[in-house]
């Protein structure tokens, strides 16, 4: 078995943020006035049919799950990047407008302003976004603080699991990796998946690797 070259060694820095590669979800939540909130965020990972949530304490999103837990979960692909970019610009919440670092300009379509579709749900109010090629309706079970005080943690139990036909395996219930790319936020940059380079002896789509990428 090869071993990777030894490095000559490592600098200790401290970096503004730690988003070392994570996937970009969209989340509709309903406002308390039925209209629905869209919003875009880079932390946001699955345990089983658990999608744990990091979240702005002072986001509409947060409000909006503490009061009302059903969401969904939408997964945009890497061609959609900057719209997701614009996305993170507005506000649904006049109230919000001109705050946080990207000083947000306050939209109540946030679905139009971005070329987005509204899709309705199976199981929640919530609608989908029309154009994410994985969609997860969920409820949010759990909303508590992280250990530093300054998020949200939220975990949300998924109800229901939309995809686009193209990224299943024929006659199964599995998504077919060689076929989906996740957007990816990697130190505030965007980016897709590169070719793939093997997979888990525990993978139920082995040797699949030849078919076409989505990207």
């Amino acid at each position: 078995m090869e071993t990777a070259p030894r490095r000559a060694g490592h600098l200790t820095i401290t970096p503004s943020i730690l988003y070392f590669g994570t996937p970009v979800v969209l989340l509709t939540t309903e406002n308390a006035d039925g209209t629905v909130n869209l919003a875009p965020i880079s932390s946001a990972w699955a345990l089983g049919q658990v999608v744990v949530l990091g979240l702005g304490r002072q986001g509409q999103t947060g409000a909006n799950l503490a009061a009302r837990p059903e969401l969904v979960i939408s997964l945009p692909e890497p061609g959609q990047w900057a719209a997701v970019e614009r996305l993170g610009e507005l506000t649904g919440r006049p109230e919000a407008a001109g705050h946080g670092p990207r000083r947000a300009r306050y939209e109540p379509d946030t679905f139009a302003a971005v070329g987005f579709r509204a899709q309705a749900s199976h199981t929640v109010r919530p609608p989908r976004v029309a154009e994410c090629p994985i969609q997860l309706e969920a409820r949010a079970v759990r909303v508590g603080t992280d250990a530093a005080g300054d998020f949200l943690i939220v975990e949300a139990r998924v109800l229901k699991v939309h995809a686009d036909p193209r990224l299943v395996v024929p006659g199964t219930q599995h998504i077919e990796p060689a076929a989906w790319s996740p957007l990816i936020y990697n130190f505030r940059h965007y980016f897709g998946l590169g070719p793939e380079l093997g997979h888990s002896r525990v993978s139920d789509t082995p040797g699949r690797s030849a078919v076409p990428s989505a990207r």
